[in-house]
């Protein structure tokens, strides 16, 4: 139940089975039958098949205390550039549109009149005004992936997250190396890409919805499996029912998945009700219902971003708001660009007073930008030609402005920046070579990102 159904969203607690009482736990059930239990699924494998798989692969879920981690706020829809961090007052009026530029706390600096949280901490940000290379597509993929979705579909790439998933495991033995805050958006593209050529073992842990406030493994509360030595009790009389041989390579595994399945820790890094109301009220909540065929304006899954990190997830992704304005642009703005300002505004602080900032990395930025001219309907269409994005905390060097468009806002004339270098420096951030080889199922090396992919040297 922790999960809404949909082609890409894999359940992550759909496997758990509890029959009868405790103490009648074994009694008349098979081995397998029992060992639903054990099922608490990532990605389609049951939990102790990730643990198993984890252990194969080297990586360590042991470490406790400082993680390197990293949170992608993916606009769906593609912000307007020139109508918040590239604003163009000299322009001709069919350009410039409805707002005004101010001064930020770094001189020579301006952002949007709308964006006065951010611009009181433009020390703490770094802004890039001259992204280049992206498709006009609707879709994540190119931000998640660092491809867009029909080579990522046809090659496997795999979402960003995975890949530090499967490079890095876990940082925590109880909490996932990664969490997709994703909702299921009905414009399908929208939704997060999964892990591809790596296996549906480092897909996302996904939590949509409601289920955030009410995760339950198949309606059975965590209260319930809380005594954990009656929960191992049984664990072991089963065992002492079956060969030894047959237990052989998954006991420790199995005492793991227990652990997991038996701790609230992870259920209580979803908890929003244990933070104190007036730090919510601090980013502003938002709303939990969807922006067109987009995602929510939902604030409260960026303070949900920085529990997650916090408790020892490595990666979070986050889909925040809807920005594909065709029509009726400045008004959807005046709505939006407000709330995006005080939650992004809380994040950059919220990071801060809790010490992550050195070692959480956050991405702000959307699929493309929008035209320089307005058309008939006061919007601005797909502009893939030139973006921009927000970038801080990770130890990366802000107060800054990467790049520059031309006086139109559409084409980058100083230092532009590939997506896929965007992509580099996450990798570079968490301490992932950039120019890795994973092997695919066929045990073929593939690259993560192409050979000309390389973190943007202003940053790091």
């Amino acid at each position: 139940m922790c999960v809404a159904p949909s082609d890409q969203a894999i359940p992550w607690c759909t496997m758990l089975s509890i029959y009868g009482p405790a103490n009648r736990f074994c009694d008349g059930l098979s081995r397998r039958r029992f060992l639903t239990l054990g099922g608490l699924a990532l990605g389609g494998l049951s939990l102790p098949e990730v643990l198993r798989a984890e252990a194969a692969s080297g990586s360590s879920a042991l470490t406790r205390g400082a993680h390197k981690s990293t949170i992608m706020v993916y606009l769906s829809g593609g912000l307007a550039h020139q109508d918040s961090f590239d604003l163009k007052p000299n322009a001709p009026a069919e350009v410039r549109g409805e707002f005004r530029p101010i001064s930020t706390s770094v001189p020579g600096i301006e952002v949007c009149e709308l964006l006065p949280r951010l611009a009181q901490r433009m020390e703490r940000l770094a802004v890039i005004r001259s992204i280049v290379g992206l498709r006009d597509e609707h879709t994540s993929f190119q931000n998640l992936t660092g491809y867009p979705m029909d080579l990522s579909l046809r090659d496997g790439k795999p979402n960003f997250g995975s890949v530090i998933a499967r490079v890095q495991g876990a940082a925590d033995e109880i909490m996932p190396p990664f969490v997709d805050l994703f909702p299921t958006m009905q414009h399908r593209p929208y939704n997060s890409a999964r892990a591809g050529l790596l296996g549906r073992t480092y897909d996302g842990v996904k939590a949509d919805g409601d289920d955030l406030s009410n995760m339950t493994l198949r309606g059975i509360s965590l209260d319930r499996l809380g005594d954990r030595r009656q929960l191992l009790g049984s664990f072991n009389a089963f065992r002492r029912q079956v060969e030894a041989q047959e237990l052989t390579g998954v006991d420790a595994s199995y005492r793991r998945a227990f652990d997991v399945l038996t701790s609230r820790r992870l259920l209580d890094a979803f908890n929003l009700d244990r933070e104190d109301p007036r730090l919510r009220d601090r980013y502003g909540r938002g709303s939990s219902a969807h922006q067109g065929d987009g995602a929510p304006l939902w604030n409260d899954q960026l303070l949900l971003a920085r529990r997650l990190v916090e408790a020892g997830v490595r990666c979070v992704t986050v889909a925040y708001g809807f920005w594909d304005t065709h029509g009726n642009n400045f008004n959807h703005l005046r709505g939006n660009l407000p709330v995006f300002d005080q939650g992004i505004a809380a994040l950059v602080d919220d990071l801060h007073e809790h010490g992550l900032d050195r070692d959480t990395t956050v991405v702000v930025w959307g699929e493309f930008g929008r035209t320089p001219k307005i058309n008939k309907d006061a919007g601005r269409d797909h502009w893939p030609r030139v973006s921009g994005a927000l970038l801080f905390g990770g130890g990366l060097r802000t107060g800054q402005v990467i790049g520059s468009t031309d006086k139109l806002a559409g084409a980058a004339v100083e230092r532009p920046v590939h997506y896929q270098d965007v992509l580099a420096t996450i990798y570079q951030r968490m301490g992932i070579d950039h120019h890795l080889t994973l092997p695919d199922r066929a045990d073929r090396p593939t690259p993560l990102l192409p050979d000309t992919a390389q973190p943007i040297a202003e940053l790091v």
